[in-house]
């Protein structure tokens, strides 16, 4: 009996402890031997779709269960996608470092293709105009006092497919371990990710080496030529991503701010002379366009595909893709091409009153 009492006192965090396990079992092994200063392209591998589009067999055994929040984040990242048979991509394979491409259930349970949600019927390409330039690069950042994500989509202009991605996690360089550890606790881990941005995460100097490397790969840029992009262009949803933050964490990171950062298209002013009203972000464009939201929200590479999805309507429908800003490199200062453009709320306010 007294035995009994003692152990009934002890208070064990069986959910929290029960939660570490599956995350841990859920999750890619990271590989010990990756150097992170060396770059990791990934690129589409569409030969995999065959494995990655297949439905399970009625003999798969289930999942091991999750922990009641990761459970309720799986839910949200789900959503209506199921009928449609989407699937989280793996951020262990979108960053080169998957080791479980062998493993047929996580194979099943993680989607390592990312045009397998973009695909375009070639059919809807009647009304479709020509672009200035061949290729998109369609980037939304996440992260509010340093970044901590970087995702890029890049799409052909002319056939609208997804041609390959370029993603990492970026780990602050001015914060404390304990700042950064709340930090993505409060970002990533209602969603069941902050493991893998722990394990994957570098620093922002060396993200932009690697993503450098990504566009030389695809001919995109050369640092000779005065470092602008070749035949490409940036597109984003606001103007956030590259007139403020890559220029606040370049400064932070005590990097020059690369020359190909220096203009981009907003999607929302395209939109709104295109189409003749305004969507605020990319939740109102999908809702007016009456495209289902894929993934979870304000998780970059999700965003970033969805973002690609209404480029590929609008492209679809005809609009033009015009650069909407340009950096002075001198001044730094930018300028807005369009007239009639989406305003800040703030900005908006300040003009009424004057």
């Amino acid at each position: 009996m007294a035995l009994v009492n003692s152990c009934s006192r002890l208070r064990f965090p069986v959910a929290r402890i029960f939660g570490f396990c599956c995350r841990s079992l859920s999750s890619p092994i990271i590989n010990p031997f990756f150097n992170s200063s060396l770059p990791h392209l990934p690129r589409c591998n569409f030969s995999i779709v065959a494995h990655c589009s297949s439905s399970p067999s009625p003999s798969t055994s289930p999942p091991p269960p999750l922990s009641s929040s990761l459970s309720a984040a799986a839910n949200n990242q789900m959503g209506s996608s199921r009928s449609s048979g989407w699937r989280p991509m793996c951020l262990y394979y979108t960053q080169g470092k998957c080791t479980k491409m062998d493993d047929p259930s996580h194979l099943e349970k993680f989607n390592h293709d990312c045009s397998r949600d973009l695909q375009f019927n070639p059919a809807d390409n009647e009304k479709k105009c020509s672009q200035d330039v061949d290729f998109f690069l369609v980037l939304d950042l996440e992260g509010k006092v340093e970044i901590l994500e970087f995702p890029v989509l890049l799409m052909d202009a002319k056939s609208l497919s997804v041609v390959d991605f370029f993603h990492r996690f970026v780990r602050p360089s001015k914060m404390s371990e304990q700042a950064i550890n709340k930090y993505i606790e409060g970002k990533y881990g209602e969603i069941g990710v902050d493991r893998v941005w722990h394990d994957t995460a570098q620093p922002f100097e060396e993200v932009i080496q690697q993503f450098e490397a990504w566009l030389t790969q695809h001919h995109l840029w050369e640092k000779k030529r005065a470092g602008c992009l070749t035949s490409a262009s940036f597109v984003t949803c606001g103007n956030w991503d590259l007139k403020t933050k890559v220029p606040q964490q370049c400064i932070v990171s005590g990097i020059k701010l690369p020359p190909y950062f220096m203009e981009w298209i907003n999607l929302k002013d395209v939109y709104l002379n295109f189409y003749g009203h305004e969507a605020r972000g990319m939740t109102s464009m999908l809702k007016q366009l009456r495209i289902p939201l894929l993934g979870s929200h304000h998780l970059g590479i999700d965003d970033t595909k969805n973002i690609a999805r209404v480029l590929q309507h609008m492209l679809a429908d005809g609009a033009l893709m015009q650069i909407t800003a340009r950096r002075n490199p001198k001044s730094q200062k930018v300028e807005f091409l369009f007239e009639n453009r989406i305003e800040h709320p703030q900005r908006r306010k300040h003009t009424a009153s004057n």
